[in-house]
Parts: C-alpha cells; structure tokens; sequence
C-alpha cells in the first residue's frame, strides 16, 4: 500500500487496494469462446443486459 495517498483514512486505502485486487483477478478471467454469440464487448459487463445502447436490469 505504498503507493496509496497517505492523507487516506486506513480503510479508504483497503478499498482501493481490494479494488485493485478485484480489477486484475476480472482481467485475468478468460471467457469461454462463443459459437453463434454476439459480437463486441460482453453485453452483461456492467450488471446490465445491454443491446443497441439499451440497458435492461434483471
């Protein structure tokens, strides 16, 4: 954690590093190839189900 800002309260520096940690083990996931699929980013990247700049909540 030493590159954290150090005016950061303790926890505010555990978030970013468990940020962090969450960003590098989602880039590490290799997803299977797709036969038939869409094209383009994943549409259930964000939580959401997105098609033509739509996004549907389930």
């Amino acid at each position: 954690m030493s590159d954290a800002k150090p005016d950061l309260p303790p926890a505010a520096q555990r978030a970013l590093a468990e940020a962090e940690e969450r960003r590098r083990a989602r880039t590490a996931q290799i997803l299977p190839k797709e036969y038939g699929g869409r094209e383009g980013p994943e549409p259930v990247r964000y939580g959401d189900y997105e098609k033509n700049g739509i996004a549907v909540d389930f």
